[in-house]
């Protein structure tokens, strides 16, 4: 087994660290500068590593799927129930991880600019996750637990907005909006409507 070398510790300390300067700040509010500093490396340091800055955006940003797909298995395709309950089970995940809700609201946010380093990266996401709702949705109306006859599209965009809906509410106000908690709930109550019963 191999054990990772020097430059590749000091590539994920770059990450690590510019994840949260670029969640703090956006991007366009980030400076090389000030995540070169954190790393305790100079600018050309850091350059060495990431050519540029939004070289650096890019590397944060799979960094930041890596975790996700590590830590909750996104790259799984799950069929029907199973797959809105894993949906749930990543929220209630994201509440320990502000940084990276934050990171992913505040750069989503700035991507919605076409000349944006992040935007085909957003699209290209929402476009990844649009699909992997309907393939388990279209799976559950095939193995019967899912009712047939639902716009599994339109269901999975409603689904993505009242995830990133009450990220954004959680996010401005942390102590009052119960995420994990109106997210599950959303989703018990369109299971009970699109969901086969174990009776039917």
């Amino acid at each position: 087994m191999s054990t990772p070398n020097r430059g590749d510790a000091r590539k994920e300390r770059i990450l690590e660290v510019a994840l949260k300067t670029f969640a703090d700040n956006g991007f366009r509010g980030a400076s090389i500068a000030e995540i070169a500093d954190r790393c305790g490396l100079s600018q050309p340091g850091l350059l060495h590593h990431f050519p540029s800055k939004a070289a650096l955006l890019a590397g944060v940003l799979e960094y930041r799927d890596r975790l996700d797909a590590e830590r909750l298995g996104t790259d799984e395709q799950p069929r029907g129930p199973l797959a809105l309950h894993q949906l749930v089970r990543a929220v209630e995940h994201n509440t320990q991880v502000p940084g990276l809700v934050r990171l992913f609201t505040v750069v989503t946010a700035e991507a919605v600019a076409a000349d944006h380093p992040a935007h085909d990266w957003a699209v290209a996401r929402y476009r990844h996750l649009e699909a992997w709702i309907t393939r388990a949705l279209d799976a559950g109306i095939a193995d019967g637990t899912i009712r047939p006859g639902i716009d599994a599209v339109a269901v999975a965009r409603q689904i993505m907005a009242m995830m990133d809906g009450l990220q954004l509410q959680w996010l401005l106000d942390p102590e009052n909006i119960d995420m994990a908690t109106l997210f599950r709930t959303h989703i018990e109550e369109l299971l009970a409507r699109i969901a086969v019963a174990a009776a039917d």
